[in-house]
């Protein structure tokens, strides 16, 4: 039966951590691959978005990869890195989309090509037991995180900028500093992430810039229940007759339907963005009396239901309205690829009731 740690031990994100060491050879080259325990309680996600990799947990997630990424840079055997795979992974808290094994090497001369990922990847879940368990030691973390700005005048030459970056290889998200320094300089990073404040999220930039960043982390307030919401929604979505096949079609009705989660159905249709007392008033008419029932009935539909009703004056604008309200957007910000497709739909059900 595999270890597990106490709760306490499980819950800590300090010097000490203990993790597992497995021995596995890569690309003909034998690599030690430190992991998570089981009954470790951090979770992580990973996305892309706007060709950033992102890795995606809240402010304890971001402690332990703090606490990883330092006692990392001060590993001395070649080919050492670290790994987070199931079942400390869980999907994006934006649509559920499942979430890619994250790989943490020390430095850029550790080799870890395409074929040390795929022959990595092939072994994932690693369900073997371990060879051993380990001691996490992050000396001088805590010190260096009560100045970071005198640690990173220090240590880190002004003269020699970023060079690490964040990539994907074969299902692989593969975190590479320049050096242990920079490394280091990602944990502190990490390690000063705050979400409780007045900001719901918290992020860090890993890599330099290169008319982008290659690499991100970012922290939620609400990670876990963001999570959940986001696979309810989906579900939702994919269980409809009409749910789309292709994820860049999905991934919007997934967000407006996990919009309207959070809302709940509680939130009543006149409290709704871009929606005044008159409109509100004839959406209740025609059944539509939460931003639930919206979500369920989708903006075409309400939008025709209410030329049904002859609602006076309605125009396009209302559509944009409708849409804007299930996902807390002015309807003047919508999106001109959004627009299309609404007024598409709006045909495509328009033509089906004149047919019926």
């Amino acid at each position: 039966m595999p270890a597990r740690q106490r709760p306490a031990t499980a819950r800590a994100a300090a010097d000490g951590m203990k993790l597992h060491r497995r021995t596995l050879r890569l690309a003909g080259r034998e690599h030690t691959v430190i992991g998570l325990r089981p009954g470790t309680t951090a979770r992580f996600g990973t996305n892309l978005f706007h060709e950033t990799w992102h890795v995606l947990s809240d402010r304890h997630g971001a402690q332990v990869l703090a606490r990883l990424l330092w006692g990392l840079s001060y590993q001395a055997r070649p080919g050492t890195l670290l790994l987070i795979d199931r079942p400390f992974l869980v999907p994006t808290p934006f649509d559920a989309d499942p979430a890619d094994p994250i790989v943490v090497l020390p430095d850029r001369r550790t080799p870890f090509g395409r074929r040390a990922a795929r022959d990595l990847k092939a072994r994932l879940p690693l369900r073997s037991a371990p060879d051993g368990t380990v001691r996490w030691r992050t000396y001088g973390l805590d010190a260096a995180l009560t100045d970071v700005r005198g640690w990173t005048d220090a240590h880190v030459p002004y003269w020699r900028p970023e060079r690490g970056r964040v990539r994907r290889t074969d299902g692989l998200i593969v975190l590479q500093p320049d050096s242990t320094t920079e490394l280091r300089l990602w944990a502190l990073w990490a390690a000063t992430l705050d979400a409780t404040g007045r900001f719901p999220s918290d992020h860090t930039y890993l890599g330099p810039w290169r008319g982008g960043h290659s690499g991100e982390i970012q922290i939620f307030r609400d990670f876990r229940r963001d999570v959940g919401i986001a696979r309810r929604a989906r579900a939702d979505v994919l269980a409809r007759p009409d749910a789309p096949k292709y994820p860049d079609l999905l991934r919007p009705r997934i967000w407006r339907q996990g919009h309207a989660i959070r809302c709940g159905r509680s939130m009543k249709i006149e409290n709704c963005r871009n929606l005044d007392p008159t409109t509100a008033e004839r959406l209740n008419r025609i059944g539509i009396r939460t931003l639930d029932d919206l979500a369920r009935t989708g903006p075409v539909e309400a939008f025709l239901g209410l030329r049904d009703a002859a609602m006076p004056g309605l125009t396009r604008t209302m559509l944009w309205a409708l849409e804007g309200a299930l996902t807390d957007t002015d309807r003047r910000a919508i999106p001109a690829a959004r627009k299309e497709e609404l007024l598409s739909e709006l045909e495509r059900s328009a033509r089906g009731r004149r047919r019926r």
